[in-house]
């Protein structure tokens, strides 16, 4: 759930304690919008207590992280999370966990995330001063354009030290040292001298040619040049005698590496990023409508995943190697794309709840951060999220046919940055990144519009309204209350008494224990599963009418390893009141000196004025036991 966080302590504690504590943290690292943090151990619990708090937008667990989506204030709780753990914030080589896909996009979102936002105004600039130029010709012949024009450009230029910077704290080197050696790439007389080499200049070091590569704006040179200082560094320290190693380990340091990255590591690098951004643009260049779809409809899954930011390099070499790109022109159509997919659900929606939240996600989605949009509105209700794919495939297909460009990088593209399509050398640009943008836009208010979004509605007086959504008639007042029956035969115990603290305390939300009398678990209503534990021991149910319900049978059975359990629905199975769902051991649980005490836990609890559980022993399945008030 999201909501305006203003205790940020107490946020960041009660994710530390959700995930295990500090023993289980390797390591944690930000970007934009989440807090990611690498487990020792997964806790199958943890995402859906994180995900139920006050603040945080949903879970993510992939590449081997648990991934906290929380939205513009993940800065505040990300430094006090940092002071709680008293872990290194981190993830350095050696503790990255996952495949090697994985360890680079984690390595890119821990480089390019702290710095992000200056390459964003920087961008957001540049645009300006193109579009002055634009109204006003004679601008940028004054001193006052020039002045604005280095301003925009010196984070580009002097990009590698900022990347020094984070990748020495993501890899755990000194700083200084590896500020001092990409400062040393970006240096004017490098520069110069990499002319002279251009212009046919032999010019060698140790009788080895030096090569014309230059490096500002610069992306996997000074990255590699600080992931291998990293283990240089640490090889010095453990062999040079501690009263000269403050004076001697920066000077190897500085003499091996800046060299080694001039003579290999900067050129193969180079050539790398530059092939792949040449790949990228031979597809774009002959198939353009195939490079369209691909990223208008796709780019968002990517984000959902969070490895977006693996593909910097690629656009950064673009701009670098022809001054212009087309995938982030792809890009920002796919943006407004889930812009126009949450308008459509503002519009259709009846709840003002849901509209309140688009309103906030939506707001977020224009400054080119669609996570609030993504977890809040369009992939919460699935049918937003497709026709969102679906209006920026179309449209960046339709932008595909005028040579749609960025001319201007664009830290994060969105509404805000179309401006940086403008170019008098291509002057189609612009139109096809304003037309695709458009459909981008309406496309997907239309289809909501027609084909709805899934929000379970209130059912008004003679059912028009759930005749108008799908919704069986089943006689509840949505907007009410709604009762939820026993899924299971037992004795009836208050939740505070329960003897994990998890679920005593209330953190993740009213409810109720039951002590189990027989072996199998009932749906307590009509609606969805929409999640089971890998080890098959808890299961949460989405009722009709949007209540969410976490039943955890005993209180310690993950460690059984889903063995006592046989499961009888999928995941995402629609599910009517009575189903079978699970079958369990008891006998065999018990055995293992663990209580089968079964929590069932409202995780939506801040979505309703009051639970009401009732004033009963004995739980009988089917007969009502909780009341959920609106």
């Amino acid at each position: 759930m999201a909501a305006k966080i203003r205790d940020y302590s107490k946020l960041a504690k009660d994710i530390l304690e959700a995930v295990g504590g500090e023993e289980n943290i390797v390591s944690a690292t930000r970007c934009a919008t989440r807090l990611r943090i690498v487990l020792k151990r997964s806790k199958p619990e943890a995402k859906a207590i994180v995900s139920e708090m006050p603040g945080v937008i949903t879970v993510v667990e992939t590449g081997g992280q648990f991934q906290v989506v929380i939205g513009q204030h993940v800065g505040d709780v990300y430094e006090e999370f940092s002071s709680l753990a008293k872990v290194d914030t981190s993830s350095g080589p050696s503790e990255n966990k996952g495949t090697i896909l994985n360890r680079v996009i984690a390595t890119m979102s821990a480089v390019f995330a702290p710095f992000v936002y200056i390459l964003a105004a920087a961008g957001i600039l540049q645009g300006l001063l193109i579009l002055i130029n634009l109204l006003f010709p004679s601008f940028s012949g004054t001193g006052t354009y020039e002045v604005f024009s280095f301003i925009s450009w010196a984070p580009f230029t002097f990009l590698p030290i900022f990347i020094a910077i984070t990748a020495a704290n993501h890899f755990k080197t000194n700083p200084y040292i590896a500020v001092a050696a990409s400062a040393a790439l970006v240096s004017p007389t490098w520069a110069e001298m990499a002319g002279r080499i251009a212009a046919g200049e032999n010019i060698t070091f140790f009788g080895l040619a030096l090569s014309q590569t230059v490096y500002t704006s610069s992306v996997l040179p000074p990255l590699i040049l600080v992931w291998m200082l990293s283990y240089l560094e640490r090889f010095l320290n453990k062999r040079i005698h501690e009263i000269v190693r403050p004076l001697f380990v920066p000077f190897l340091c500085l003499i091996i590496m800046v060299p080694l990255t001039i003579l290999v590591l900067g050129p193969l690098s180079t050539m790398g990023a530059n092939g792949i951004a040449n790949g990228y643009n031979f597809l774009a260049e002959n198939a353009p409508a195939l490079a369209g779809a691909i990223i208008g409809g796709l780019w968002q899954v990517l984000v959902i995943f969070g490895v977006h930011w693996g593909i910097t390099p690629m656009v950064l070499a673009n701009f670098d190697l022809y001054g212009r790109d087309s995938f982030q022109a792809y890009q920002t159509i796919a943006v407004i794309a889930q812009i126009g997919a949450v308008l459509g659900v503002i519009i259709k929606a009846k709840s003002q709840e849901t509209r309140k939240l688009g309103v906030s996600a939506g707001v977020t989605g224009l400054f080119g951060i669609t996570e609030p949009a993504i977890y809040g509105i369009t992939l919460k209700f699935k049918k937003p999220f497709i026709f969102g794919s679906i209006a920026g495939a179309v449209g960046a297909i339709t932008a595909s046919f005028f040579n749609p460009y960025y001319f201007a990088y664009a830290g994060l593209p969105g509404p805000l940055t179309i401006v940086n399509g403008i170019s008098p050398e291509y002057p189609m640009s612009i139109w096809g990144i304003l037309v695709g943008a458009a459909i981008a836009i309406i496309l997907p208010i239309i289809l909501i519009q027609i084909f709805g979004f899934g929000e379970n509605m209130a059912k008004k007086a003679g059912g028009d309204a759930a005749e108008e959504q799908g919704q069986p008639e089943t006689g509840i007042d949505y907007q009410n209350e709604e009762p939820i029956a026993a899924p299971l035969r037992g004795q009836i115990v208050p939740l505070s008494e329960v003897s994990d603290e998890v679920f005593s305390s209330g953190a993740m939300g009213q409810g109720v224990a039951i002590e189990p009398l027989d072996n199998k678990l009932y749906a307590p209503f009509d609606g969805t599963v929409v999640m089971i534990a890998l080890t098959k021991h808890a299961i949460g149910l989405r009722s009709n009418a949007g209540v969410e319900l976490l039943v955890h049978i005993g209180l310690d059975t993950v460690k059984l390893d889903g063995k006592p359990f046989t499961l009888h629905v999928e995941d995402g199975a629609q599910i009517k009141k009575g189903d079978l769902l699970i079958t369990f051991d008891k006998e065999a649980i018990q055995k293992e000196g663990i209580k089968i005490t079964t929590p069932l836990i409202i995780t939506n609890t801040h979505s309703y004025k009051e639970i009401i559980v009732e004033n009963i022993l004995d739980g009988i399945v089917g007969e009502k036991l909780l009341t959920v008030v609106k």
